[in-house]
């Protein structure tokens, strides 16, 4: 056995989900590895090059408040930046970025590379090494062995990966990568369960052959924005995107050549994502629709090849090109790369704790579309959750876990652990009963403090967030104490910034509860001090909001009951007689870490529940019998 070097975590991948772990381990002070197949496509976006979007944009910035890095590197390589859903409630506002491909690539290269505690290489993973149920290292192809006390499973789509094109069919990662053939085996042979999921994605066309003068102009925003709480907000504009539509005769000829779809002919066996289907899905989902939308975006500035989002398809090469000529501003389109489907392996993420251990095997972790999920996003998310956590079991410490009521991170890895999927996982707003509360501007407040404490957050950057904090503070108070009595010229005033007159004397901060009033105007006519974008905006949704934050943290209080009561690590629910069966199947499978995830187990019922809390409270009382004797 050839031993090359020893490690305190491995991190095996290196998309979104293992740079986020590798870095999270390294700058908590662990020595770690992160091996991956090719040098060349770390934080590969191997779909559309774009970051954020519902529910995915809270992710990123809960990542960025925490001290992850896609937020930073997101503003860093930006080609446009769009706010979605302002027609809506501040609570599904979503930001979402087109990033430069390489440039990405290139600059999370450069970050990871240049990082204290890390070393990157390229290695091909065949087995897993564990003894006596604990993670012992990793061997590889070449028979290499690295030793480590934990391991991050970051293994994206690339675990037996399995490229479709019509009758076409080859072993492959995204993008004519390398698949791990036998990693797959190895996790088998240690005992995990493994399922078959599929994605896929659009060709890429030449942006030469476009007729864009056909299609709608999609601009960014000019107001300024960024992901990160570091970022200054300006405007990072630098491309446009195009809106056009399939027709009738697109969906013909898709529909004439359902008998060579890959989908629907056998060939695809994998599970493909509910939220972001291919367009044969779509046709056969929604026969009654007569156009779908699609996006036609850039992947980089150095690059003629844009992608045409909402159009993933495993047809073969012949129908692709037919039926995107019939696309208003494709008629002349030259595919660059075709559009494809790739099957893989992924772990059922119910033998997952919420710190993103399996259960079966102690010190591995995993993270990413090896948990079932979609999305760089949702990848990210989990890296940097178990990459802190590999880091802390090293060290000693607790696992750091979030709630649902803390963070749409907590949402998401309490919806895979708990309930499982049976399709890649996508995050949304909807998913979130506390989305209101959990918003993607007050992701900073909410967690800042928590990555200090673990030591992500670096100095700097918790200094800005306490002065942040200390300004919204401050204009609060002032906000409060600033009183406005019905006198002519008040009436005036509020004439003026075109809201309507008082009758009884009121403060600054109930006259900025109305939706006509900004803290801006509200400057114009009263004396109060100039603050920064972000402040003003935390302002004012906190206050003209604030019954509705009011009575969901009210939930959240009730709901911090059940959680707060810890499920005993040896209990034996087979042999709780008053629990029904599926529930003792069920509990035992998932074996939760509380009553409050007990409760969201599918198939425990609230009666299941209330069995619980009297076996809880007699194991308590036995306990303070215990004691007194």
């Amino acid at each position: 056995m050839f031993v090359v070097d020893t490690y305190d975590v491995i991190v095996i991948g290196a998309g979104h989900a293992g740079c986020e772990a590798a870095l999270a381990s390294a700058r908590l002070g662990a020595r770690t590895l992160m091996a991956t197949l090719n040098l060349d496509n770390i934080a590969l976006m191997p779909c559309n090059p774009a970051v954020g979007g519902p529910g995915k944009s809270h992710l990123v910035r809960e990542i960025d408040a925490l001290g992850g890095e896609m937020g930073i590197n997101t503003d860093k390589t930006c080609l446009q930046m769009r706010m979605l859903n302002t027609g809506k409630g501040p609570a599904v506002y979503s930001l979402r970025a087109q990033s430069d491909k390489k440039l990405y690539q290139l600059t999370m290269t450069k970050t990871l590379e240049n990082q204290e505690n890390l070393d990157v290489k390229q290695l091909m993973i065949t087995d897993l090494l564990v003894e006596d149920g604990k993670v012992t290292g990793v061997r590889t192809e070449l028979g290499e062995v690295y030793r480590a006390s934990c391991v991050v499973l970051a293994t994206g789509t690339y675990l037996k990966g399995k490229i479709i094109i019509g009758e076409c069919a080859y072993s492959g990662g995204p993008i004519g990568q390398r698949s791990a053939e036998d990693l797959s085996g190895s996790l088998i042979q240690a005992g995990l369960k493994l399922m078959r999921f599929k994605t896929g994605t659009p060709a890429r066309v030449d942006r030469r052959t476009l007729r864009t003068q056909e299609m709608k102009v999609q601009e960014g925003d000019t107001d300024g924005h960024a992901f990160s709480f570091l970022s200054e907000r300006k405007n990072r504009n630098k491309e446009c995107c195009w809106l056009t539509f399939t027709n009738e005769e697109t969906h013909r000829i898709i529909r004439d050549n359902l008998d060579r779809a890959p989908m629907c002919n056998g060939m695809i066996q994998g599970i493909g994502p509910r939220y972001c289907p291919s367009i044969e899905s779509k046709i056969v989902r929604f026969a009654d629709k007569k156009r779908h939308q699609l996006f036609i975006e850039p992947e980089g500035e150095m690059t003629e090849e844009m992608y045409v989002q909402g159009m993933s398809t495993s047809l073969p090469i012949d129908v692709q090109y037919e039926f995107l000529r019939t696309i208003p501003g494709l008629e002349d389109v030259k595919i660059m790369r075709p559009g494809y489907a790739i099957e893989y392996d992924c772990l059922d993420p119910t033998q997952l704790m919420p710190s993103l251990e399996t259960k079966k095997i102690s010190g591995l972790f995993s993270a990413g579309q090896a948990n079932g999920t979609s999305g760089y996003e949702e990848a990210a998310a989990q890296g940097l959750i178990a990459g802190i956590n590999a880091a802390r079991k090293v060290q000693g410490k607790e696992a750091f876990i979030l709630t649902r009521s803390e963070a749409y991170i907590g949402v998401l890895i309490d919806d895979l652990v708990t309930k499982g999927t049976n399709e890649p996982y996508r995050m949304m707003t909807s998913r979130s009963e506390y989305r209101l509360i959990l918003r993607q501007d007050n992701a900073d407040l909410r967690l800042t403090q928590k990555g200090y404490n673990l030591g992500l957050v670096t100095q700097e950057r918790y200094d800005l967030f306490v002065q942040k904090k200390q300004a919204i503070e401050a204009g609060l108070k002032a906000l409060k104490q600033l009183s406005v009595t019905p006198t002519k010229a008040n009436q005036e005033k509020l004439q003026s910034i075109g809201t309507a007159p008082i009758h009884t004397g009121l403060t600054a901060y109930d006259l900025l509860r109305r939706n006509e009033v900004t803290y801006d105007k509200l400057r114009t006519i009263f004396p109060l001090e100039p603050l920064a974008a972000d402040v003003c905006e935390e302002i004012e949704i906190m206050v003209k909001y604030e019954g509705y934050i009011s009575r969901q943290l009210e939930q959240v209080e009730k709901m911090n009951r059940l959680e707060q009561k810890l499920m005993p690590e040896d209990i034996v629910y087979a042999d709780i007689d008053t629990l029904s069966g599926e529930a003792r199947q069920k509990l035992d499978q998932i074996r939760p870490r509380s009553l409050g995830q007990a409760s969201r187990i599918s198939g425990v019922s609230p009666a299941d529940i209330t069995a619980l809390l009297i076996v809880l409270e007699q194991r308590q009382r036995e306990d303070k019998k215990h004691v007194s004797n």
